[in-house]
């Protein structure tokens, strides 16, 4: 669902938390991001004529469903291409392309999307992309477009939106009440996450807002968050309840 937050330390030798784009839902990336289906409604007449403008609407049907996916895969074929490892310089002989940084093969995988025409990939891809990149505001923008989204490719876009928000108002060297705003609303972007309290990513939802609200000075109701996220997470998904009990016990509950 997500990888542990990793736990750095500030100036004054206290936690802060590292936000990371994060994926829930458990389905593959080509389930999220195929286009659905169109329903091609075709009036019947009679004659001959008829089967054959039948036969001519499934063709380019299949045609124009044939040229999304081919879209879709040369979008993946740059993102499944290997980071190396770090000061390791690119070997013109490989067969392979490989990148120097994540943020090189984000930017590159930017540039097929919109090769491809940009409508290949789910909004909640493209965005997570922008961040990796360091283009938070660009991907702000891209998860906006998608908060209302059904399913599982709302809830990706709304905990994303939360999390840009958040690493946007937490950037050094924003002013206090800019970054102060940006947190609220961070915030109400996770309240809004998933309204389904057994719906996929509700204990995240719980747990990013435990975090903004630790943030936001708030450690009591950061707890009452954070218990939520671990009861949520005790029985499907004990990655969370870890991350949960963590916290909880960071603030001495």
């Amino acid at each position: 669902m997500a990888d542990k937050d990793e736990k750095n330390k500030d100036s004054e030798g206290e936690d802060r938390f590292d936000p990371k784009p994060v994926q829930v839902g458990g389905e593959s990336i080509v389930d999220r991001l195929m286009p659905h289906r169109k329903k091609i409604l075709v009036i019947i007449l009679l004659g001959f004529a008829v089967y054959g403008a039948i036969a001519i609407v499934i063709h380019f049907r299949d045609k124009g469903r044939e040229r999304k996916t081919d879209e879709l895969a040369a979008v993946l074929d740059v993102a499944q291409r290997k980071v190396r490892p770090a000061g390791k310089p690119a070997d013109p002989t490989a067969r392979d392309v490989t990148y120097g940084d994540p943020k090189e093969r984000a930017n590159a995988i930017l540039g097929e999307v919109a090769k491809q025409g940009g409508d290949g990939a789910g909004a909640a891809f493209k965005a997570s992309q922008l961040i990796t990149a360091g283009k938070v505001d660009e991907a702000i923008v891209e998860y906006r477009s998608a908060v209302t989204q059904p399913g599982v490719d709302g809830v990706l876009a709304r905990e994303g939106l939360g999390i840009a928000l958040e690493m946007k108002a937490t950037t050094k060297g924003v002013e206090p009440a800019i970054a102060q705003k940006g947190l609220e609303e961070a915030l109400a972007a996770f309240k809004s996450m998933q309204p389904d309290e057994k719906g996929p990513g509700a204990g995240y939802a719980h747990y990013h807002q435990g975090r903004i609200l630790y943030q936001l000075g708030k450690k009591d109701e950061a707890k009452a968050e954070f218990q939520k996220a671990k009861d949520l997470g005790k029985d499907k998904d004990p990655d969370l309840a870890e991350l949960a009990d963590m916290r909880l016990a960071m603030l001495g509950a």
